[in-house]
């Protein structure tokens, strides 16, 4: 079985009845890492990951799913993990976005919305010799490559 697919059946088999939390990624790397990350709409405390760590760690080891050594790490994304749900743009409206689209232009502003297949930023415009102009841009969702949340130490 593939161990990816079995590790994401026992991470939504264990959050069934935490409805606000959610899975975000699973991925096995080639040195060994099984790399388990989950958020919640109100972040994820401690507690919550050893839960998942220990029921997810269980259940491999007792299929006997890994045949090789491994190291399970179940945690929420860092903030420079960029954004991939819906559900983690909701949780950031009202924070600060650098967005990346798949023409290579670079956008940055407030997350107003988070809709299907869209979001919606309030981003400055300064053009050359004009005043900086606030709008509100409505971007597809397909047409971005990468999100990240910035954070301001000011």
């Amino acid at each position: 079985m593939n161990i990816e697919k079995r590790t994401i059946e026992l991470v939504e088999e264990k959050i069934a009845d935490m409805p606000n939390l959610f899975l975000v990624d699973v991925k096995m790397h080639s040195n060994g890492s099984l790399i388990v990350l989950v958020d919640g709409d109100n972040g994820i405390g401690i507690a919550d990951c050893v839960a998942i760590s220990r029921h997810v760690g269980f259940h491999l080891e007792e299929e006997n799913v890994v045949d090789t050594p491994y190291n399970l790490e179940v945690s929420s994304p860092g903030i420079d993990t960029p954004l991939t749900l819906k559900r983690q743009y909701a949780k950031n409206i009202g924070r600060t976005l650098a967005i990346k689209m798949d023409d290579g232009v670079k956008r940055e502003g407030i997350l107003k919305e988070a809709g299907d297949g869209h979001i919606i930023i309030e981003e400055t415009i300064k053009e050359k010799g004009k005043k900086a102009v606030t709008v509100e841009s409505t971007i597809p969702t397909d047409k971005i490559t990468e999100t990240k949340v910035l954070i301001s130490f000011k």
